[in-house]
């Protein structure tokens, strides 16, 4: 029988809109507050208005961070903690119960007040140690702040005091365990929480072997806990203090349910109101409802990246540059394809839909900045794959 985090898990939907748009209200408030703020005065009378506000981008948090440190403006009174990221960007933590919500996500793994969990998350610089300890506080289980590396050190001390539980990444409790093998030592370790890299099923399953269940979920240092799994083969649902879009990359338009696009999302944290931030993660909805009785949305996991940057003749295209293709040609979709003919670079563009074909070669030189083959295709037969750019090339050395 499945046991939840809290009631939040099995609301009726309309009831968990309701709330969401409540606290959605709250958090614009709060960010049109920061110094720096440019959220445009539109009235959000329904989350489909989350549209109408335009995306936050990492590239926005490091300009607002240098104009209004720490956090671009934020106020800080409730943050115990700073982290920094490659950029540098920093973003803030707090101690107060289950901060980033990742005792939910433990939770769901069976890790509870019974458990001593080796978190080899790191602690230094980087949230997510810290984040999963306050996970692990949250559902009263005790932690061994392990941090990274010292197998060896990893495996005496989850023997000497029986650790049940791992956090951390997919592959590192291969290492432990593996270790603990050649040291022969058994360990005690049923369960894992992991996240931070792929969970292949190769690796799941040799996991499965040893008696361990593992579940990942998934996250970023900017926004904590965004969705978590609650079965194999379930996809991830959705967190409850999260708002979760999938849009075409470049854009903030929404795809049509069931289609590859990147993750944007809206934090109802009123301590760090991040509104419509880009993920650059590719990810899409899982249609129907969990198997687990847990009524949020779910999406399928980890689906690549949404920066497809990529240099075309000497130029960079990337995908705002292809949104704003769509936009003067009316098209309803647009794809720019890199290949090779010979020894130099082809650029070929389809669209989909209506458009003006005798201005498509102009429109198609504004806005990105070099010439190519056009193609028009049918309604309904360019890929619902996410790619605005595809790579089409390769180079034989």
């Amino acid at each position: 029988m499945t046991t939840y985090y809290d009631d939040l898990e099995t609301r009726d939907p309309a009831e968990r809109e309701a709330a969401q748009l409540a606290a959605l209200a709250a958090q614009v408030a709060i960010a049109k507050r920061a110094e720096g703020s440019c959220l445009p005065d539109i009235a959000i009378d329904t989350l489909s208005d989350l549209t109408k506000l335009p995306v936050l981008r990492k590239s926005d948090l490091t300009t607002w961070q240098k104009d209004n440190p720490p956090f671009g403006g934020v106020p800080t009174a409730n943050i115990t903690h700073v982290f920094q990221s490659p950029g540098p960007i920093y973003e803030p933590g707090g101690a107060s119960h289950d901060w980033w919500r990742f005792g939910r996500f433990l939770h769901a793994c069976g890790i509870g007040k019974d458990d001593i969990v080796q978190n080899c998350f790191g602690y230094h610089l980087t949230p997510a140690g810290t984040m999963f300890e306050n996970g692990a506080k949250a559902v009263g289980a005790k932690v061994l702040p392990a941090g990274t590396g010292q197998t060896e050190l990893q495996v005496r001390a989850a023997a000497d005091i029986g650790t049940t539980a791992y956090a951390g990444t997919p592959d590192y409790l291969k290492v432990i365990l593996e270790k603990a093998d050649e040291m022969g030592v058994t360990l005690n370790i049923t369960k894992a929480a992991v996240s931070g890299g792929a969970l292949f099923p190769q690796l799941r399953q040799y996991y499965a072997d040893r008696g361990i269940t593992c579940w990942q979920c998934y996250a970023t240092a900017d926004l904590g806990h965004l969705a978590y799994e609650t079965g194999e083969g379930a996809g991830m649902v959705v967190d409850e203090g999260v708002i979760l879009e999938i849009v075409t990359p470049g854009t903030g338009d929404p795809v049509a349910p069931g289609e590859v696009g990147e993750v944007v999302v809206t934090s109802l944290n009123p301590d760090y109101p991040l509104i419509r931030f880009a993920t650059g993660d590719m990810s899409a909805v899982m249609e129907g409802a969990s198997p687990c009785g847990r009524t949020n949305m779910r999406i399928k996991g980890w689906m690549g990246r949404a920066d497809q940057t990529t240099k075309i003749k000497g130029m960079f295209v990337r995908p705002e540059q292809v949104a704003d293709l769509v936009k003067k040609t009316g098209a309803d979709r647009a794809r720019v394809i890199a290949d090779r003919e010979g020894d130099a670079d082809k650029m070929i563009v389809q669209f989909e839909g209506e458009i003006d074909e005798a201005n498509a070669a102009s429109a198609i030189q504004d806005a990105l900045k070099l010439k190519g083959e056009v193609q028009y295709l049918a309604p309904g037969t360019m890929p619902r794959d996410g790619l605005v750019i595809e790579d089409r090339r390769t180079y034989e050395t």
